[in-house]
């Protein structure tokens, strides 16, 4: 079996189907794991998904993808717009890395149009909801099948 695939949640994406369910919907993180292990194990991929607020422990968790995993997918949330210490830690990945979106951050406020993680990764997929979660895992797949 291939070297699992990891998926990073960041800050307040533990209150997911709490916190503006108008934005972020009812789903939990738990139904969003659910989700992602399926699809993982669907394609004979197995699934590291984890979260955190704490911005250092990010980090840690990128650069144990590194090690790890075949591929990575961060929502980063709020970090998204603020975090040098996760642009930095995704640009020593040598695995493919996608940033993924539950809202459309470009249809959002101002602050959250600027994202450093993007400049770091091999690609954004946003604004379709949890399935952002599954459009990633595709595209991540994709680019292991070509490599």
């Amino acid at each position: 079996m291939p070297k699992p695939l990891h998926i990073l949640n960041g800050p307040n994406l533990n209150l997911l189907g709490q916190r503006e369910p108008e934005i972020y919907g009812k789903a939990s993180l738990a139904d969003v794991e659910a989700l992602c292990r399926k699809a993982c194990t669907e394609f004979g991929y197995e699934l590291v998904f984890k979260q955190s607020n704490i911005e250092g422990e990010l980090v840690d968790m990128i650069q144990e993808a590194g090690r790890e995993a075949c591929a990575l997918l961060i929502n980063p949330a709020a970090y998204t717009h603020t975090s040098v210490a996760l642009h930095d830690a995704l640009k020593t990945l040598d695995i493919a890395s996608l940033e993924i979106h539950i809202s459309q951050p470009a249809k959002r406020e101002a602050f959250r149009h600027i994202s450093y993680v993007a400049q770091a990764v091999d690609g954004t997929i946003s604004g379709f909801g949890i399935n952002s979660y599954l459009l990633g895992i595709k595209a991540a797949i994709n680019i292991l099948q070509k490599s």
